[in-house]
Formats: C-alpha cells, structure tokens, sequence
C-alpha cells in the first residue's frame, strides 16, 4: 500500500491561518515565474513594482489608485507565457533568449543595435542561407508581428487579470504595457496620457529595473532618459531621475527579501487578505499561465490536477488533502516557464545541454512555490512531480524511502496526463496503450497502488462511455 499521507502536509497553511495571508504575498511570489518566461532575473516584476509605486508617490497619484497600481506592477507579465510559442516560430530560435535581450535594445529605430539584435537572435541554428532567408522574412513581416505578438501578451494578461477579480484599471494598465508616448507602441497606437497612467508608469518601471540589473543605476536613468519623449512620459521620467540622485529609486532592489520589502508598499486601506476561493482562483489563473506556454501543454496543469483527485478519492482522502492536492498539482510545473520553446517544442532528441534545462524545472518550482505563505510543505511535493520509487527520476533523484503519498500521486498523474497529449515527437496515445507503458514501470519507479486507482477509474469511465445506449432517432410519423 502506498503511504499515509504525510500529516505536515494536511497542516500546510495551517501555522498561519490563510485569513492573514495577503493575495499580494502570494502573487508576488507567482510572478517569479513569469520573470523566468521573460528572460530576466526572478524578482524582476516585484523590483518593477518597487520602482514604479516610488514614482507613483513622487508624481503624486492618489493613494486610492496607487492601490490598483500596485498589482498591475505585480501582474503587468501576466500573458507573457501566452506569446512564447508564436514567438518561437517567427524567431525559430531561443525566444526567452530574444524576451531578455530585446529588452535593452531599442528596436524603434533602424540601426546597428537593431540589426546586431536580428543576426543573433533570429535562425541561430540554421544554415547561412536558410538563416538570411529567414531574417529577411522577419524584417518584412517585423512591424506586423510586433503589433500581433504584443496585443496576444496584452489580451491575456488583462484576461487573467479579471479572471481574479481586480478592477478595470488593472487590467487596462496591464493591456497596453506597450504603448509608446509618441504613438509607435502597441497594441493600439496610443498617444501620450491616452495611454492609461499605470501602463506608463509600469513600462518605465520595467524598463529601469532591467537596465539597473544589467548595467546599474546609471545606465538605467541614462537609458529612460533617450528614450524619453518618444517612449515614456517625459514627467515620470523627471520624477525617476529625481529619485535617483538621492538614492531612493533603488532602495532595497538588491536585498535578499524583496518580497517583503515590496509588501510595505502596497496602500494599507486597500490590502487584501486571502480566504480559500482567492487562494484556489490564484492557483487556476496560474495553471493557465503555465500551460499557455505551449500548445503542446494546453490543460496539462488541469489533466494532471483531475488525474490526481481521481487516486486522491479513491485513497479517501479528506476534504482539505483533497484541496492541498489540487493545488499542488495545478502548480506542479510553475517552473517549466523558464524552459525555452525552441526545447519545449523540438521533434528530435534533446542535446545533453537542452536536457539539463529540462531537469531544472523542477528546482524552479520548489523555488517559486516554497515563497508563497503556507506552501512551504507543498513546494517539495510539487517539485517531485518527475521523481522515482527506485531514484532514476530528477531533479534532486529522490527515492522510495522520499517520496509521500502526495509526491507518487503526481509523479503518476502527471505521466498519465502526458502519454495522453499529442507531443512534438509523437501522436497522442489511447488509454489502453497509456496504461501499458506505466504498468511496466510499476512498482519499481510508478507507486503501484497510485496507478490501480488511475486505472481502475479511468477504464471505469470509458466503460461507462462505451456502455451508454446509443441514441436511436425515431421519425415522427407522417400525417
């Protein structure tokens, strides 16, 4: 039998009761992973957030708006997963390679910068003259496909941010991010303080953290400034450079605990605490950040998710193990944004540096989940997720003697649900066909037990499917 469920694990949370965790603490600790998917260093939107709340102060902005303010910053990356594989393909290259590194570069204007941006991003792998033939499509199709790429990032961070349940200002803030002062951004060609303030503010916050992570503090006003007039609101960026010469603009950037640091920012009136359904909602809107990473993913979190509920139940598990399970599950693979398309989605083997990439997905989601309040017992579970009973599995190659009832729960759901999606190098597999690959790894690296529940519910559905009387059409009689 496998094992009982580890009690740590049915108290997860319950040292601090979820009514004094903040939504804010758990969304910041989230959104290290949508850093992960734009190339930057983890902590990236909780700096920005920092940053662009000090200017928020320094201009003035009523608290009551600071307060939206503050989770635009926190989720203005939100649909950054959604553009990854459209990306990919135009590029056909490392497209969180090109997020990171466009990012300094300023691609409005036609140059030198721009060009040495091209020739090292675009085809890499290719042969010369597949590789010119592939930037030339790129420069003719370039301002076409800025335009579709950010308005796909835009819409579906807006969407994920009504999805939990803020505001109209957050979610406009979010949706034109890219919008430039002089007209030439995206995805509507807004002009000036058309462009609602909370994008401005975030675009310039965003573009100041990453010039002071690459290149310091000089570097990052320098830069704002010769792009000011043309790309940010020349105010906001008075008001940057003013809190640079006194050192308040980088404040606490490069402590240890940004996260907590950031927390002192947010307007105490409009803090919020997080009960259970925000708690589960967060996770849900996460899951579909995760799997919008690749069609190949689409729903994997949610498979896996209604997979492990199905062992879950047929274990007897309680209602509050039930919900520390999905939970789990949803985020199991919070970490696999920081794994590039171009791996993600290649058809052939993978080369022993592209494997290493793979393997460290799971460190990621041990390392993003463990700073969210209350999942600290979780983040291991959910970093095990492609661990085995006899130690072949990664990343840190755990064995029988390691693994919980919760871990071999998802290691086994999270199988079943890939051997079921259609995958790069192979067709989507039938049920029968699924469970014969697995049953052949159990018990020595699949929890027997854990895989008999699957089956027994799985092949108990399809017989219910396959049973069902077929619907016979009767025609009416005729008059």
């Amino acid at each position: 039998m496998a094992k009982a469920v580890n009690s740590s694990l049915s108290a997860a949370g319950h040292d601090r009761p979820e009514s004094t965790i903040r939504i804010s603490e758990i969304i910041s600790a989230l959104s290290y992973a949508l850093d992960l998917t734009e190339g930057q260093p983890m902590g990236h939107s909780v700096r920005s957030c920092m940053i662009g709340m000090r200017i928020a102060a320094q201009v003035g902005l009523p608290s009551a708006e600071q307060a939206d303010l503050y989770y635009s910053l926190l989720l203005k990356d939100a649909g950054c997963s959604s553009n990854s594989s459209r990306l990919f393909h135009i590029l056909n290259a490392d497209e969180i390679r090109a997020k990171r590194d466009v990012k300094t570069t300023d691609w409005t204007r036609v140059g030198w910068e721009s060009l040495h941006y091209a020739l090292t991003h675009v085809a890499t792998g290719m042969p010369f003259l597949e590789r010119m033939q592939r930037l030339f499509q790129v420069a003719a199709t370039q301002q076409r496909d800025s335009c579709d790429l950010v308005k796909i990032r835009c819409e579906r961070g807006a969407y994920i941010a009504k999805k939990l349940g803020f505001t109209d200002s957050v979610s406009s803030g979010i949706h034109s991010l890219d919008e430039h002062w002089n007209g030439r951004g995206y995805p509507d060609g807004l002009r000036k303080t058309d462009i609602p303030i909370f994008s401005r503010i975030a675009n310039l916050a965003q573009t100041l953290d990453v010039f002071h992570c690459a290149r310091g503090p000089a570097a990052a006003i320098d830069a704002v400034r010769r792009r000011s007039g043309r790309w940010f609101d020349p105010e906001l960026v008075k008001a940057a450079a003013s809190l640079s010469t006194n050192g308040a603009l980088w404040t606490g950037l490069d402590g240890r605990d940004v996260i907590q640091t950031a927390l002192l920012l947010e307007p105490e009136q409009r803090r919020m605490t997080a009960d259970e359904d925000a708690v589960d909602n967060i996770c849900a809107a996460f899951a579909e950040i995760i799997d919008a990473k690749s069609p190949f993913t689409y729903r994997h979190s949610n498979g896996v998710a209604d997979a492990a509920m199905d062992i879950g139940r047929t274990f007897g598990f309680g209602a509050r193990d039930l919900k520390l399970l999905r939970r789990a599950a949803l985020l199991h693979d919070v970490g696999k944004l920081s794994v590039s398309n171009e791996i993600l989605e290649k058809p052939g083997k993978l080369t022993p540096e592209e494997w290493k990439v793979v393997r460290d997905h799971p460190y990621y989601t041990f390392e993003i989940l463990n700073r969210i309040p209350g999942f600290e017992d979780l983040a291991p579970e959910a970093a095990a997720h492609h661990e085995k009973l006899d130690g072949s599995g990664y990343w840190r190659g755990w064995n029988d003697a390691q693994l919980s009832t919760f871990s071999r729960i998802l290691v086994v759901a999270d199988i079943f649900d890939a051997l079921r999606a259609k995958r790069p190098y192979r067709d989507s597999l039938p049920l029968e066909k699924v469970f014969s690959i697995m049953r052949a790894d159990a018990p020595r690296a699949l929890d027997l037990p854990c895989l008999e529940a699957l089956i027994g519910v799985k092949t108990d559905s399809a017989h219910l499917v396959c049973s069902e009387p077929e619907q016979v059409h009767t025609p009416t009689p005729s008059k």
